[in-house]
């Protein structure tokens, strides 16, 4: 009686009814993502936060003060094995924000059972919320069922070094795909260089370089900017350069990149991207992403 009287006293009796996903439309998809317990993850790898972080309008570190986990026919569709929760938190810490955040805020989680059927204690946990804004003061939206994270101090200095970076003058902008290839041979065998274009969000220039001189293991460079300068390095992973470029660019050099070279210069192309590639290293993602 208690649960009913609070939901309804915050007129949230309609929001988690069937009618719940146009309110939170983050949890419309939630059976086609990947939910997660807010306490059992800390490793999160720094794909994972960035891809949590990227596009997020709200990053705060919350207390959360009271759960009630929601009946059924008030929960609307919940992924199997979970259940969902109306959650009260107290705000400990605003880490993005630009609109500010009430003190106290509410939104729905879907938190996972565990083999007894029962969810992790959650009363006094804390936690950081990639959110937006919800349709009433106070109320807010997590932007994936499992954009709630274990606040450990490791975490809250991932978060905020990410959101530093997604910020900065000068950040890496988001990469669409592969531009066109071009590649000279060199005066001498083994001797070339193959310059390949990126298209990115913004339209700023992005490209690689990849340098190969006999007896040398092949060098390559991305430049932000129109000229490739000496100054040029590949990027060091866990940065946000080496994210855009990890989490994104394709396997192999698709046919309409090298669609005006010869055969052989496309073939060239092709095994310098591969170095490329492989010097990146798997994008790391451990969470789905929709």
């Amino acid at each position: 009686m208690k649960s009913a009287i609070r939901l309804r006293h915050l007129g949230l009796l309609c929001l988690i009814s069937a009618a719940s996903p146009a309110v939170f439309p983050a949890f419309a998809q939630s059976g086609k993502m990947v939910t997660q317990s807010p306490t059992a993850r800390s490793g999160l790898s720094y794909a994972d936060i960035v891809d949590l972080a990227d596009r997020t309008p709200l990053v705060a570190n919350v207390r959360i003060r009271n759960i009630i986990a929601l009946k059924s026919e008030q929960a609307g569709s919940v992924p199997a094995g979970h259940k969902r929760l109306y959650v009260e938190a107290d705000v400990t810490g605003l880490i993005r924000g630009e609109a500010g955040i009430a003190p106290l805020v509410t939104y729905l989680y879907d938190a996972p059972l565990d083999a007894r059927g029962k969810i992790a204690k959650l009363k006094k946990a804390q936690v950081i919320l990639f959110a937006r804004p919800g349709g009433r003061p106070g109320e807010i939206q997590l932007i994936a069922p499992d954009a709630q994270i274990p606040a450990t101090p490791a975490e809250v200095d991932r978060v905020k070094a990410v959101l530093s970076a997604l910020v900065a003058p000068h950040t890496p902008p988001r990469i669409l795909g592969l531009g066109d290839a071009f590649h000279v041979a060199g005066t001498v065998a083994g001797e070339g260089e193959t310059q390949i274009f990126l298209r990115t969000e913004n339209g700023d220039p992005v490209s690689l370089s990849i340098l190969r001189r006999p007896g040398q293991a092949p060098h390559w460079a991305v430049a932000l900017g129109e000229i490739m300068d000496e100054a040029a390095r590949a990027p060091e992973p866990g940065t946000l350069l080496w994210y855009r470029l990890a989490c994104t660019l394709p396997a192999t050099l698709p046919p309409r990149a090298v669609r005006s070279l010869s055969v052989q210069d496309a073939e060239a192309a092709r095994a310098d991207y591969g170095v490329v590639i492989a010097a990146l290293g798997p994008c790391g993602r451990t969470r789905a992403t929709s």
